[in-house]
């Protein structure tokens, strides 16, 4: 029976779909073909490229040695850095010595499959390839041996043919060298900021501790640098900072570095980032240039690189002990000033947010000068002063905090001086604890400590702030001593036959015109009187000027002038007139250090030297210097000479014009001698302990009265006694034994050959004043006047002569 239905399209539909198969198939297979073929050429390429570009890369087996830019380093006798020169600041550190936390900190967010990985992240490489393919360029994910071959061997350009040599670089590193060796140069290389590489380099920078001493928290903040030391710098971007700190502190704890209670107690870790110069650092910028001098005019440039440590004879306490003196010294001669004005004056407007912008820059560009701060008035009237320092720190200044500038007050003061809304002034804080006005000192001073028994220099402060004034004071400022310079006259005249019981006549003195070839010359005592006659000793523990000038006249000053030199001093820097009885010639600070040394030590002439040894970046010692002796090739005067003048300064410091200092201290094995130039324009203490010479000068650079009633007694000693209090502490009491030569008669000392008399004499008792020079004391020319000798920058020979002074 047939059927009525329609045909079936089954078979046909089958039929069709089978047609289409073949097709299909080879379709496929064409394309699996191309693909295969495209990835044979791109490995051929890529073949070829490497084949060529391998052979130009970079020998990579220096880094077996890694040995990276290192800065000179200037450390203190006790390991106390005190200044560090080059382009990069880095300090190279094992791998072994990196602490873990830093370690997983730098993995967590950086390479945390660093040690599985065979160097190249590809997954991360072939997204780096399609970014460079549009507009962003990222090269992100790259590793840390990526990173280590980018650093240390190619440019920061970005593209493909770099990305290539930045590769193969990676497998030859990797090839080479371990992972903990890999990563010990990343750790070391890396820039950070602040001038630091390398993280042991930016702990110091950012934190101001060794990185051994890092916390959880401290290590994440350094390992957010990397990416970018800018944008991530906690000093200039502390929001930005913290942000990648935080978001560093999870991927430690995703990684199981940390646990989830040592993340949260990092997270809430308040950190003590460093924004300005470290206030526990040692002052010693001086030393530092000066050895920096020293050491470049050996190594040259290399000095900057190689990576050398330079340790001094300097003590870190000693060295800031002298420094706060110094500067304490300066800033009380300071309050007796008159108050010059606020240093600028900056408009606050109505807006608190440009107001704050304002002062901010204005506290910027003037910044704190140690304890000597900056701040801005916000209000000023005559009891009260309120001010905003950095960090919007609101004080207020108050009763005797506004004595030093209460001129500054007062409603008549000039528009200059005038202490005002706006008005940028300096602060400082009181022993009690309150806000005091004050000003940056316009004098300057001096303070140098020596090892009279070998000339090590165990302090040397060249000025009151190396980045205000460079000029360092101790080695360059050319100044008159003053009667600083007497006790060298008198130890001449001990040769001469004088003693100290020779009695002179304190009487005034006068020079015609027809005597000094130039202008009358009437010579004074600094108190305007004359006491008649009395004892060398005791002219000079009351430093008179009349006495002085009688002994020089009488040893005649071309010998006092020759005698001079046996202490280290120019003999043409001292003109052989009777002004040098009154100290008109020209010293450094040093140099009567150095002078008064031949006293505290028996009569040796002692060199200063600054450095003990030098090492290299590993600790193998390259230089090492011995310690001087004192013997007879180097002896200056004789040993009783020596004893004699100590006896006689210790008189000056026990009831002359320094008894201060025997007074304060309580110890008799003190000795020195002030120095006050004519209008006071100079002030000077040199004195000594057995162990230790220092001297201390203060005045202004261009020279200029200090005031009337200003001495060395009053500027120079305190510093002195406030040095020596703290250097002195556990030193025993050392007084000198009698030499050979010398006799004591009725408590007196005497040269052996002038005891058989009396051993006494006198000089200018006589009721006529002294008729000036006679043929061998000539006085021609006119006396040096005050501030002659003043100070000049060193060039050439000069420049030669500061540094010969410190090679031993």
């Amino acid at each position: 029976m047939a059927s009525n239905s329609p045909p079936s399209d089954t078979g046909a539909s089958t039929a069709h779909r089978l047609t289409w198969l073949p097709a299909l198939l080879r379709a496929v297979a064409w394309s699996l073909g191309v693909v295969l073929a495209g990835a044979v050429s791109v490995l051929m390429v890529v073949a070829i490229a490497l084949a060529v570009a391998y052979p130009n890369l970079p020998d990579v087996s220096d880094l077996l040695d890694y040995r990276p830019k290192l800065p000179l380093r200037v450390y203190s006798s006790d390991g106390v850095l005190l200044g560090e020169f080059g382009e990069e600041r880095r300090n190279l550190t094992p791998i072994a010595d990196i602490p873990t936390v830093m370690k997983d900190a730098v993995l967590a967010i950086e390479d945390a499959r660093f040690f599985s990985h065979g160097g190249v992240d590809y997954i991360g490489v072939i997204r780096a390839g399609l970014a460079n393919m549009g507009r962003a360029k990222s090269q992100g994910a790259s590793t840390i041996t990526m990173q280590v071959a980018r650093n240390v061997y190619l440019s920061t350009e970005k593209s493909y043919t770099r990305k290539i040599y930045e590769m193969l670089l990676t497998f030859k590193l990797e090839h080479l060298l371990s992972k903990n060796q890999i990563l010990e140069i990343y750790m070391n290389q890396i820039f950070l900021g602040q001038r630091a590489y390398g993280f042991a380099a930016a702990s110091e920078a950012y934190f101001g501790k060794p990185l051994k001493d890092v916390s959880i928290a401290e290590a994440a903040m350094l390992a957010g640098l990397p990416k970018a030391p800018s944008a991530y710098n906690p000093v200039s971007n502390p929001k930005r900072a913290k942000a990648r700190q935080l978001y560093i502190i999870e991927r430690m704890q995703a990684n199981g570095f940390i646990t989830q209670a040592q993340a949260d107690e990092a997270k809430a870790e308040q950190l003590k980032v460093r924004s300005g110069p470290d206030s526990g650092r040692v002052h010693a910028e001086f030393v530092a240039e000066t050895v920096r001098q020293l050491v470049f005019s050996q190594y040259g440039d290399e000095t900057y690189t190689r990576g050398l440590n330079v340790f001094t004879t300097l003590r870190a306490a000693d060295q800031t002990v002298a420094y706060k003196a110094l500067r304490k010294g300066i800033m009380d001669y300071e309050r007796r000033q008159i108050y010059r004005g606020p240093e600028k004056f900056i408009e606050l407007s109505t807006d608190p947010q440009e107001t704050e912008d304002a002062i901010d820059d204005a506290l910027a560009d003037n910044p704190d000068n140690d304890d000597v701060m900056s701040a801005v008035v916000l209000e000023a009237g005559p009891k009260k002063i309120v001010a905003v320092r950095q960090n919007s720190e609101t004080i207020e200044i108050t009763g005797d905090g506004l004595k030093p500038a209460q001129s500054g007050l007062s409603d008549k003061a000039a528009p200059n001086i005038r202490i005002r809304r706006g008005a940028l002034i300096r602060v400082t804080k009181t022993p009690k604890n309150t806000w005091e006005i004050t000003q940056l000192p316009e004098v300057e001073g001096a303070f140098v400590a020596i090892d009279p028994r070998n000339g090590a220099v165990r302090a040397l402060v060249g000025g009151f702030d190396y980045e205000k004034n460079k000029f360092n004071h101790v080695t360059q400022a050319w100044r008159q001593p003053g009667s600083s310079f007497k006790p060298f006259i008198y130890s001449a005249a001990l040769e001469k036959g004088f003693t100290p019981a020779t009695v002179v006549n304190d009487a005034p003195l006068f020079f015609d015109a027809g005597v000094t070839g130039g202008q009358p010359w009437e010579p004074k005592n600094y108190d305007g009187t004359f006491d008649g006659p009395m004892s060398l000793r005791r002219g000079l523990a009351k430093s008179k000027n009349m006495i002085s000038i009688r002994v020089l006249q009488a040893v005649g000053p071309k010998y006092a002038q020759e005698w001079t030199t046996h202490f280290g001093f120019d003999g043409e820097k001292h003109p052989a007139y009777l002004t040098m009885a009154l100290g008109a010639g020209s010293v450094t600070p040093l140099q009567m250090a150095i002078g008064y040394s031949v006293f505290a030590n028996g009569g040796y002439r002692v060199n200063p030297y600054l450095i003990t040894k030098i090492t290299d970046q590993k600790g193998r010692t390259v230089i090492e210097t011995p310690v001087p002796g004192l013997d007879e090739s180097v002896r200056g005067i004789e040993a009783r000479n020596a004893f004699i003048m100590s006896s006689l300064l210790q008189e000056v410091a026990r009831s002359g014009t320094a008894a201060k200092a025997q007074a304060t201290l309580k110890r008799p094995d003190l000795y020195g001698k002030t120095g006050t130039t004519n209008d006071s324009i100079d002030t000077w203490f040199v004195g000594y302990q057995p162990t230790l010479t220092a001297a201390v000068w203060m005045g202004y650079d261009t020279p200029k009265k200090l005031g009337d009633r200003e001495t060395g007694g009053g500027l120079s000693l305190p510093v002195w006694i406030n040095f020596m209090e703290y250097a002195l502490k556990g030193v025993p009491v050392t007084e000198f034994t009698p030499p050979e030569g010398v006799v004591n008669i009725g408590g007196e000392w005497f040269y052996d050959e002038y005891a058989k008399g009396s051993g006494i004499s006198s000089v200018g008792l006589s009721d006529k004043p002294a008729p000036g020079a006679g043929a061998d004391n000539p006085i021609q020319g006119q006396p040096v006047p005050p501030g002659a000798a003043i100070q000049s920058p060193p060039p050439g020979d000069e420049r030669k002569r500061i540094l010969d002074l410190f090679k031993n």
